[in-house]
């Protein structure tokens, strides 16, 4: 139970909001409080993973399991799970095997109702929205220049591009209109950066949901319904706490995409988890190149937070796959490959480098991983001076994750270096997505299309170019293009457009074919599932 969890990182009973079997809602610690004595930070990454991940959730979760093993006061920050994941190809959010939160089914299918307010309090600013066009705008907002989607936390692709207000004029005015899923709201972003409610209503108020016929950015404060999107986020606000199958506390909050937004948990779950522990283990999502920079050079730049050291998740599997393997070959052994793919681990070694920050390797393995195959990745990170830590925590729980969290002690006790944003603030937004795309993707160069040249022509005549960038780009590759494997050399990003999330704090740069709303597959996982008494069935 989460009350047991509670005891463990001494939050008193007073401090907890009962929301149902084994999870509480807790108030928050502020930056004051995280002050006076915090407890390390420790971020998981990963290497460019496979469709099916590297096992960066379980092997947080192992970690902090194994961390407590060793007799240190750990616990895990996490992201919540989006429903869309968990219905369409992914599935849930909350690790696997014995390395698994709880519990598991309520987590990643409603949970503490967090994913549902915020797609309320975004559609509710949506409607006002179209009902402020309908009676004749008094901000004389351009109906065709509406930037605020409206949000669904499901994968629909019918829904990426609507038409809103159709059958005539009691129904309001015809415009183009889309939706996004709901982790790719700007709302979701807003909170999990927010400092307290405060400064969430602060960034609900400077949102910019369009332009007037002037060409000037109209806010969503301007709109009047700040204070009903902040009452419908009352509880949403309070970080979740529940607990690993072996009882390390963990702190589940948010859930922001790693490409449109950030990709970490909130702020306010990561200060309130480095007051009570001594270990606090968090992970920022995809690959180091996606999510781990946009921890970097937003969460912590935003927040003040600065990670201790990176543990590096990486896979046989995913080596295999940057070494030439094709996706259905990954589980038979393949030494050559093996060693063909760590120049993509290389790649992330010297992307956290450039932090600042030391690494643990943690290889996530499989039962199908000969030992021949691990061991060239030992030697290789040894020659290196990198520290190397196999991993069973799926089969094993915390047992399995001892070595590693013994590395990471070992680590965590030498000194470390303040975080070293890749860029400042002050560089102008080509230069920013330039130091990015060369020094984390490994770019020689960058294009910008003419619909982002007009993009940033806006946004610094809005006085917005002060904000750092959020990259969105595909995850299964270091470059903008998913098919190139491994360490692409020799290739240019292509920048196609550049979107302002000035409540967030960041700029959203477009590569590639990213997509705010995903759609389903073929065989969706959602017919797997299926509800037998009160047991669901087939969630994984």
């Amino acid at each position: 139970m989460s009350k047991n969890a509670a005891s463990l990182l001494d939050i008193p009973e007073s401090q907890l909001l009962p929301f149902g079997p084994g999870m509480h809602k807790v108030y928050p610690a502020s930056k004051e409080d995280v002050a006076s004595g915090a407890g390390k930070l420790i971020l998981v990454s990963a290497i460019t993973p496979t469709k099916a991940g590297e096992g960066k959730t379980t092997t947080s979760i192992g970690l902090a399991d194994g961390l407590r093993k060793i007799g240190k006061n750990s616990c895990v920050a996490l992201r919540e799970p989006s429903l869309g994941p968990c219905f369409g190809v992914k599935g849930g959010g909350t690790g696997g095997g014995r390395a698994q939160l709880v519990p598991s089914d309520r987590i990643n299918l409603h949970f503490t109702g967090d994913f549902h307010a915020i797609t309320s309090a975004h559609n509710l600013l949506s409607a006002v929205i179209d009902n402020h066009l309908h009676h004749g705008s008094d901000l004389n907002l351009d109906g065709r220049r509406v930037t605020w989607p409206r949000v669904l936390d499901v994968n629909d692709r019918a829904l990426r591009h609507v038409v809103t207000g159709l059958g005539g004029r009691p129904h309001g005015q015809p415009r183009d209109a889309s939706f996004d899923i709901t982790a790719a709201s700007e709302l979701m972003a807003m909170l999990c950066l927010a400092e307290n409610a405060e400064d969430l209503e602060a960034r609900i108020n400077r949102a910019i949901i369009g332009v007037n016929l002037d060409k000037e950015p109209v806010r969503a404060g301007q709109l009047g319904v700040t204070g009903a999107m902040m009452a419908l986020l009352r509880d949403a606000l309070l970080p979740n706490l529940v607990e690993t199958m072996e009882g390390t506390p963990a702190f589940v909050h948010g859930g922001p995409f790693a490409n449109i937004a950030h990709g970490c948990n909130s702020v306010m779950a990561t200060r309130t988890a480095l007051k009570h522990a001594d270990w606090v283990i968090t992970e920022a999502g995809f690959g180091f190149d996606l999510g781990a920079e946009k921890f970097f050079d937003i969460k912590c730049r935003s927040a003040g937070l600065d990670p201790h050291l990176v543990v590096l998740v990486a896979s046989a599997r995913a080596l295999k796959l940057h070494g030439g393997v094709k996706a259905d070959a990954l589980e038979a052994t393949n030494v050559g490959a093996v060693k063909a793919g760590l120049a993509n681990l290389d790649k992330h070694l010297e992307s956290i480098g450039h932090f600042g920050k030391k690494a643990v390797v943690a290889l996530n393995r499989f039962d199908s991983d000969a030992d021949e195959e691990v061991a060239v990745v030992r030697e290789h990170l040894a020659a290196h001076g990198v520290r190397f830590a196999t991993a069973t925590h799926f089969m094993d729980g915390g047992e399995g994750a001892i070595e590693l969290a013994k590395q990471v002690v070992e680590l965590g006790d030498e000194p470390t270096t303040p975080n070293r944003p890749v860029y400042e603030l002050s560089d102008s937004i080509p230069d920013k997505i330039h130091k990015v795309a060369k020094e984390i993707y490994g770019a020689d160069d960058v294009t910008f299309m003419k619909s982002a040249e007009r993009d940033m022509r806006e946004i610094e005549r809005f006085g917005l170019q002060g904000l750092p960038i959020c990259l969105a780009k595909t995850q299964s590759s270091l470059s903008d293009d998913p098919k190139l494997l491994g360490r692409p050399m020799d290739w240019g990003l292509t920048v196609r457009s550049i979107l302002p999330n000035a409540g967030a704090g960041f700029l959203v740069v477009l590569t590639g074919d990213i997509l705010r709303m995903p759609g389903l597959p073929k065989k969706p996982q959602a017919e797997a599932i299926s509800l037998d008494g009160e047991t669901i069935v087939n969630l994984r």
